[in-house]
């Protein structure tokens, strides 16, 4: 059949595999990712103490510590909110916090995943673990008190402390160190699992 001369007006869509990163692109993501998982270790930001900032790298990580709480902050207080609206157990709106914040790079990485974009489904899966990360850091704090003081909570306020609560319902408070332990192991195994995937996709021969 003759090709029309107006279909040049008409070009066809480009296929899902033509918008996935080139070899250049997932190199630059596996040195952004091995970079950042390196800072990350050094300038965890929850776990800074005020001190003089020395060096551009823990300025930019003193920055990832405003980003991080704030994006953080919102996604879990979400997970709070949606409670707000509907009729959920307390046990339930305390613990959608957690579910929220990691739920949201999981739903990043399986979207990701489905439309075959391997690197974008590692960079959500990295996310995870920095999410985890911090959920793990605010377990290990459980045993300060059922509330949490406000130069702690996102809104400024004193607040439920949503694992000494959710610990103490399940009974399992004193086991608070180990819970928290076993979350940061999975934190770090999903970072680093993703650095290692993210190397063999950046220098892998599939096109």
């Amino acid at each position: 059949m003759k090709k029309s001369r107006f279909s040049h007006l008409f070009p066809q869509e480009k296929s899902e595999r033509d918008n996935l990163p080139t070899s250049n692109a997932k190199k630059a993501v596996l040195v952004l990712l091995t970079l950042f998982f390196i800072l990350y270790v050094n300038y965890k930001p929850y776990a800074m103490t005020p001190h003089q900032i020395n060096g551009i790298f823990e300025f930019l990580f003193t920055l990832y510590q405003f980003i991080i709480n704030q994006t953080l902050g919102i996604i879990h207080e979400g997970g709070h909110g949606v409670c707000y609206i509907l009729p959920c157990p307390k046990f339930v709106m305390v613990a959608m916090g957690t579910v929220f914040q990691w739920l949201f790079p999981l739903g990043i990485a399986y979207y990701y995943k489905k439309r075959g974009n391997q690197t974008a489904f590692l960079t959500g899966l990295f996310i995870l673990g920095i999410s985890m990360d911090y959920t793990a850091w605010y377990m290990s704090t459980a045993h300060e008190g059922a509330i949490l003081p406000a130069h702690k909570s996102f809104l400024g306020v004193n607040a439920m402390h949503d694992f000494h609560y959710i610990f103490s319902t399940l009974g399992v408070l004193a086991y608070e160190s180990l819970i928290s332990g076993v979350t940061r192991v999975i934190a770090y195994l999903l970072m680093i699992g993703a650095v290692i995937g993210m190397f063999f996709e950046a220098f892998s021969n599939k096109h």
